[in-house]
């Protein structure tokens, strides 16, 4: 009998279990289901990544490119990859090395000679934050995924520039709004300096002739000053003067890397036809605060002269920083403040001095001076931009200054490199924006597609067609967020894919802001 019972007990359990796997497989596939509609509403209207296929926005986002490290001094920059050069159709990754073109490092200016073929680097991957737009309105300085008015199928990603019913121009690489020159946001500007020398990557071999063709030397001059370069470790200056006589370092163009607005990402045959760039910084540390002296940077623009400077020549303890306009040989000091005393400062502070967008910032330690210029187009002096700027530095006493660098302004070119004439909003031609139209520019603008080149109106699916050089608002895809993964490593040289993450360039991608420089 209790086999019998137990035979029946078994039976009637085999039904059980079947509609429990039934069920459990019926959950998952529930469960997948549920998973897949919340992704594919997710990447629909949340979020989405995008992989950056040309060098457009470069440095800020990179296409496919050649990662090098200058063999001279040591300096890390890119090349961007031109597929079609190589006899590829566009948006190709070549699964062998390729030989690079011809480049140039952008801080000592070596172009090397012997070229080696290299691995190419995929494009940035990146977050875009979706529909964002549809709640809050975009603002200047956004770096945006559009569709291309010219190609809707496609996805462009540029910088927001101009937005509705506002009268754009572009003049001497700067963005002006209605007649009033527009400031990056700090993070924004930050992101945006790139190199025109840094004094901490020196060459090993100066005496090639391959230095912007010709051999290296020093590019800031000491001529009659007491200046000298440390002759153990040429990165570091010193000065051993009395605290009343005033020397200067000047910076010399015409040795070291010029301040046209140029690239390393880009042609180096392009170099001498781009303007030049007159909004610098210059940086640098100095030790040496506790005796009495002084330490300045002059920056010049167009027909004016700008001086930043730390006094500490008073007997007291007290410190004060400067700055001067100097035009037509008649210096005015135009700002002045007190800062923290001489031994209240470590071995050595930082020094930095930027003329951009009409704002001169000048920062000693922790302590800031800024001095508006004016917004007006001719606030900063009379526009000659033919006249190239000038870099100098200047200091009194027992001085050490390390870390000296130059380095410039993002400048939206109005030298159209392809031929075709002057672009939209460029000096002389202001652009007004009707309602619900952007106007986006490249950050790299020589060799960027925008809305400054786009000469056929946009295409629309409703039959209709948009204004040239506008993207209308219903194009808008969202705001780019975070680079998820920077162009990553292959494991091995014949590796196929890129599988290791280059951790140490993940990075938010910074765009407009309330703030101000």
């Amino acid at each position: 009998m209790s086999g019998s019972k137990s035979e029946k007990g078994s039976q009637q359990r085999e039904p059980e279990k079947r509609r429990d796997r039934a069920a459990e497989v019926a959950n998952t596939f529930e469960w997948l289901i549920t998973a897949f509609i919340l992704a594919f509403v997710f990447r629909a209207f949340v979020m989405e990544a995008f992989r950056i296929p040309t060098g457009s926005m470069a440095d800020t986002l990179k296409g496919a490119h050649f990662r090098l490290r200058c063999r001279q001094c040591g300096y890390k920059y890119e090349y961007g990859f031109m597929p079609g050069s190589y006899g590829y159709v566009e948006d190709t990754i070549p699964p062998d090395s390729k030989e690079p073109p011809r480049t140039r490092c952008p801080s000592c200016g070596y172009i090397p000679v012997i070229r080696t073929p290299m691995p190419v680097a995929n494009g940035d991957r990146i977050l875009v934050l979706k529909c964002i737009y549809q709640f809050v309105e975009p603002k200047r300085w956004d770096v945006v995924v559009f569709r291309n008015p010219l190609k809707p199928r496609e996805n462009y990603i540029k910088r927001l520039i101009g937005r509705p019913e506002e009268k754009l121009e572009i003049i001497d690489g700067d963005i002006y709004i209605n007649g009033q020159i527009s400031r990056k946001p700090p993070e924004v500007q930050e992101e945006l300096w790139m190199p025109v020398y840094d004094n901490d990557y020196q060459p090993v071999n100066p005496g090639e002739p391959y230095f912007n063709n010709h051999i290296w030397q020093q590019p800031f001059r000491d001529a009659d000053s007491k200046w000298e370069v440390d002759k153990v470790s040429p990165t570091l200056f010193h000065l051993d003067s009395p605290a009343e006589q005033i020397n200067t370092l000047s910076y010399d163009s015409s040795v070291g890397n010029s301040f046209r607005a140029t690239y390393a990402y880009d042609d180096v045959r392009e170099y001498e036809s781009l303007e030049y760039c007159s909004d610098l910084m210059v940086r640098f540390y100095v030790d040496g605060l506790t005796s009495r002296g002084l330490i300045g940077i002059e920056l010049s623009k167009y027909e004016r002269r700008y001086k930043a400077w730390v006094d500490f020549r008073d007997q007291s303890e007290k410190m004060t920083m400067h700055i001067a306009m100097v035009s037509k040989d008649k210096e005015e000091e135009i700002a002045n403040k007190s800062v923290e005393t001489r031994l209240s400062v470590r071995r050595s502070a930082l020094v930095q001095f930027a003329n951009v967008d009409h704002q001169l910032v000048f920062q000693f330690g922790n302590d800031r001076l800024i001095h508006d210029l004016g917004r007006g187009r001719e606030d900063a002096g009379q526009i000659t931009p033919r006249i190239g700027p000038q870099v100098k530095i200047f200091g009194a006493g027992k001085l050490t200054l390390s870390h000296v660098a130059i380095l410039r302004d993002v400048h939206y070119t109005d030298v159209d490199l392809r031929g075709g004439g002057p672009g939209w909003a460029m000096q002389g031609n202001p652009f007004t924006l009707a309602k619900d139209e952007f106007f986006v520019l490249g950050d790299n603008s020589p060799n960027s597609e925008d809305s400054r080149r786009w000469n056929e109106p946009g295409k629309s699916n409703w039959g209709q067609s948009y204004r040239k050089g506008i993207v209308p608002r219903d194009y808008l895809v969202g705001k780019a967020l975070f680079v998820y993964w920077p162009s990553g490593f292959r494991p091995f040289a014949k590796s196929r894919f890129a599988v290791i993450p280059n951790i140490g360039q993940l990075r938010f991608i910074y765009g407009g802001s309330n703030k101000e420089l």
